[in-house]
């Protein structure tokens, strides 16, 4: 959702927002994974400025924890915890450690997670 923050509507958000240190990695990607100089340069802004407006929640030894059972719950359903999936699911591990909904434009990529993190699709 990080990556759409400036289109969304302020009132489809909460009042008060958090993002992971994980999704700040992903964002820190972002400038590298295009040979576009005009992408890059937008990509690029778009880290440097949520770097200046967030602290970022870490991913400490609760997020480790909790992604144990975040797998678990995931791989119970038959869904792939692995691979690509592994950074959302790191991501919802944060979330659940600090006890806080997830809001994300890609709500499919979060299920088979019910009772252990709500999710808000925006």
């Amino acid at each position: 959702m990080i990556i759409d923050l400036d289109t969304l509507d302020p009132a489809n958000l909460p009042a008060e927002v958090a993002v992971s240190a994980v999704s700040m990695a992903e964002l820190a990607t972002g400038p590298h994974a295009t040979n576009d100089v005009d992408e890059r340069a937008r990509r690029q802004d778009r880290l440097q400025r949520a770097e200046a407006a967030f602290d970022p929640l870490p991913f400490d030894s609760d997020s480790a924890r909790a992604y144990g059972r975040v797998y678990a719950s995931v791989a119970a359903a038959g869904r792939e915890a692995r691979g690509a999936r592994a950074v959302d699911l790191l991501i919802a591990a944060t979330a659940c450690a600090a006890g806080l909904p997830l809001s994300t434009r890609n709500g499919t990529n979060f299920e088979a997670l019910e009772g252990l993190v709500d999710i808000v699709v925006v």
